[in-house]
């Protein structure tokens, strides 16, 4: 009798740690399941589910993708909450454990999200039933402390190992959110150790990241590593993480990432449907916008992981079942916006995208419309945006509907349009860094961006030439750039950038806004001039990369489809 309540007590004991997210001692679980279930005949094989969604960026509805099939481009619809709802349901049905991770950006992407500063999202998440988060780099936006009161709302733990409280003049406190989480099943441990992005600061707004410091993953990432795997005795170490595929990947490949089994990526928008294999990790990213779960199969006998098997599955709308719950809360905290988001403001004669590295149909029309309204300017730029998912059906104009939520999707933050004057040698200075920025052969160099938009400036250059080499040729207006000319530039302005610096460009002379946002040159320009016919100008040209490159990542058996 004294061995079967000494057994109970341990197991109840297992249970209540388990909840709290600490550790026993291994040798106590394993024995209490040794003893508590009854054995069998051969090896008691469980199959459990490790569930990642990421950069959904607040789209609620279905909405098209696009996809690269037979050399070409491939448009369906996908993704939803309601959709992404039932399918994860659907799958987690499957298996009698499962776990649930979201790895970001997910109060940033919409006018809905704007227009509550991410709020409507928090009941949205909560239905979803998600295990655990990760804060992306847009989590951010709304400042420190809304990102705390939207994540502190979330009902699941939230980790992430390098973001610390800035306790004044650059001092570095305590982390904002525990390093990591660990999820007993079966009489296994796994443990997620969170990173993310360090270059929150230098890719957005400054002002966003107020009162928060960044470190890079490898300050603390070995001694976390080794709690995991020696202190709390994980069988398993999974690495959450929004860095972007080729951060990730150099993580991977780095020594102190010894003892990691797995990284669950996001930021690039990357589609890994096959594991990358790194020296010391797999590495996986499931898109984005809702339009895919990554899942990572785990057989277990009798304690142990014997097998592990990963694939991306795509949320097909049409085929999801319906989920009356989230449809109604999408419906609710849509109402007030609804006729404000759902307006057309605009028609494109072309499908809308943004998902080639070099040149996109999105970007296209923004350069367009800022050359438009400003045409005196010698260069007028767009940043290198990844977000917004295509806008690829037509209504029953023949045409394809841009919509003022749309807007919203392809330029989230209405930025005062701004223009000065930079020297011609400044320029050049500038476009090498910015494509190092994104062909950089150190991968952890890498800056997460696509190439830069612009227009009235032609560039031939070499994506995967020596740093500070890859510009073949520029010419601004048909000229050739003159290295001690001044030409004007017209770009957004960046809260928080110092007065000199327009879109990462530094050293800007008579610097000005002009009075207009984004947003208002995007709907006058459409008001005037729609249907708009953005193809690409060729305004950038790669003479070793394809036009239709669709990831910065080489060197790897991966391809974006």
């Amino acid at each position: 009798m004294a061995g079967s309540n000494r057994r109970n007590f341990l197991r109840q004991l297992s249970l209540l740690s388990a909840a709290a997210g600490t550790s026993l001692p291994a040798k106590w679980v394993l024995e209490t399941d040794e003893k508590s279930t009854p054995k069998s005949k051969g090896k008691k094989t469980t199959k459990i589910g490790i569930f990642q969604t990421t950069d959904v960026h607040c789209q609620i509805h279905p909405h098209d993708e696009m996809f690269w099939e037979n050399e070409g481009m491939v448009f369906r619809k996908t993704g939803g909450y309601v959709a992404l709802k039932s399918t994860l349901k659907q799958l987690r049905s499957k298996y009698r454990h499962s776990f649930a991770i979201d790895t970001g950006d997910m109060f940033q992407g919409s006018e809905l999200s704007v227009k509550t500063t991410g709020e409507a999202f928090v009941p949205i998440l909560n239905t979803m039933g998600y295990d655990l988060y990760l804060p992306g780099n847009w989590e951010v936006i709304y400042g420190k402390k809304k990102m705390q009161t939207l994540l502190g709302g979330l009902n699941a733990p939230k980790v992430c190992a390098n973001m610390y409280h800035n306790i004044g003049a650059g001092v570095k406190g305590e982390l904002i959110f525990p390093p990591y989480y660990i999820w007993y099943v079966e009489g296994v441990k796994i443990g997620f150790l969170g990173y993310t992005d360090p270059l929150v600061p230098l890719r957005q707004s400054p002002n966003y990241s107020k009162g928060i410091i960044y470190t890079k993953p490898e300050e603390n990432l070995k001694h976390y590593v080794e709690i995991l795997k020696y202190q709390e005795q994980c069988d398993l170490v999974i690495i959450v993480a929004h860095l972007g595929l080729s951060q990730q990947l150099a993580l991977a490949n780095n020594e102190d990432c010894a003892g990691v089994d797995y990284i669950f990526g996001g930021d690039t928008h990357e589609r890994v449907r096959k594991p990358i294999e790194a020296k010391f990790a797999k590495v996986v990213e499931p898109g984005a916008f809702g339009s895919f779960i990554g899942r990572l199969e785990l057989t277990l006998e009798e304690g142990k992981i014997v097998k592990d098997s990963y694939d991306l599955i795509e949320v097909d709308a049409a085929k999801a079942k319906d989920d009356p719950e989230m449809k109604e809360l999408i419906e609710k905290a849509e109402a007030v916006f609804k006729k404000d988001i759902h307006t057309v403001v605009g028609y494109s004669t072309v499908p809308l995208y943004r998902y080639f590295v070099i040149e996109n149909t999105i970007d296209t029309m923004v350069v367009d419309a800022l050359n438009w309204k400003y045409p005196g300017v010698d260069v007028v730029l767009s940043n290198g945006f990844r977000f917004c998912p295509p806008s690829a059906t037509k209504d029953h104009t023949g045409n394809y509907p841009i919509t003022h939520g749309y807007i919203y999707d392809m330029l989230p933050v209405d930025s005062p349009v701004r223009s000065g004057k930079v020297k011609g040698s400044i320029l050049l200075e500038w476009l090498e860094k910015e494509l190092n920025n994104v062909f950089a052969k150190d991968a952890s160099k890498r800056f997460g961006g696509w190439v830069v938009k612009f227009k009235g400036m032609q560039l031939k250059f070499y994506a995967f030439g020596e740093m500070g080499k890859r510009v073949k040729e520029v010419q601004i207006k048909g000229q050739d750039l003159d290295a001690e000319s001044y030409y004007t530039v017209l770009a957004c302005e960046r809260d928080g950038d110092p007065a000199d610096v327009i879109c990462r460009i530094k050293g800007i002379t008579e610097a000005k806004n002009t009075g207009d946002t984004l947003h208002q040159v995007m709907l006058e320009y459409l008001s005037v001039n729609s249907p708009v016919s953005p193809l690409p100008h060729h305004n950038a040209v790669a003479l070793d990369a394809p036009e239709t490159l669709l990831t910065q990542v080489s060197g790897v058996p991966y391809n974006f489809h």
